[in-house]
């Protein structure tokens, strides 16, 4: 029997259960294609980005975090554009900068967990419907319906249990691991902003004049 048959076998809760599989099929290839551009070296990138800011150059420093599109470049290029205006501006610009990255790293990882729910959920409804309509056929019976007849009918039921946990288990496992991801790049924005930060506290950032 082909996966197509035991897919029509299992009821109209199968078509419920393929959709959510397929929702969560495009945000796990969405998140991850997100999260992997979002990668880079911290430790290298702010290394690089503060022998550029040695120098006095903001623009120079502005262009080379333009150069990498990642949250943490992203969030110091937002702090380094507001540099003329006061250390109190630069805080501000950096932490608005790091809720939309961070925001924009969550996004759409609340469906992935709904669809880790909810398909083993339609999973035990069809299965319980399905044991439903066997004990209706028991008593339509008036109680001789051989046990060949009961197996078809359970096994039938618990198909959609079965497919039901397919989709919500790696559903589960990818919601879990882009989670942990997540907080690592929040955790890399938040120390690499605080780096940043401490320079601009100390002073030591300073414009280079205007060449006429």
């Amino acid at each position: 029997m082909s996966l197509l048959d035991l897919f029509l076998r299992g009821g109209v809760v199968m078509w419920p259960i393929l959709l959510t599989s397929v929702i969560g099929a495009v945000v796990i290839v969405e998140r991850w294609l997100v999260l992997r551009r979002a990668r880079i070296d911290a430790g290298q990138f702010l290394l690089k980005l503060r022998s550029v800011l040695q120098k006095g150059d903001i623009m120079a420093a502005v262009n080379f975090c333009s150069k990498t599109d990642a949250p943490l470049a992203n969030i110091l290029k937002r702090g380094l554009t507001m540099y003329p205006h006061g250390h109190e501006r630069v805080r501000e610009a950096i932490e608005n900068a790091g809720k939309a990255e961070a925001f924009k790293l969550e996004e759409r990882l609340g469906v992935l967990a709904n669809v880790a729910g909810i398909a083993p959920l339609l999973g035990f409804l069809g299965t319980v419907t399905g044991m439903i309509g066997a004990f209706q056929m028991i008593q339509s019976l008036g109680g001789t319906a051989s046990p060949a007849d009961l197996a078809g009918g359970i096994w039938e039921a618990l198909l959609t249990t079965a497919f039901g946990l397919f989709v919500g288990i790696p559903a589960y496992g990818f919601y879990n691991y882009f989670v942990s991801k997540v907080g690592r790049f929040v955790f890399e924005m938040e120390s690499g902003s605080e780096e940043f930060l401490d320079l601009v506290r100390s002073g030591q950032l300073e414009q280079t004049p205007e060449k006429g």
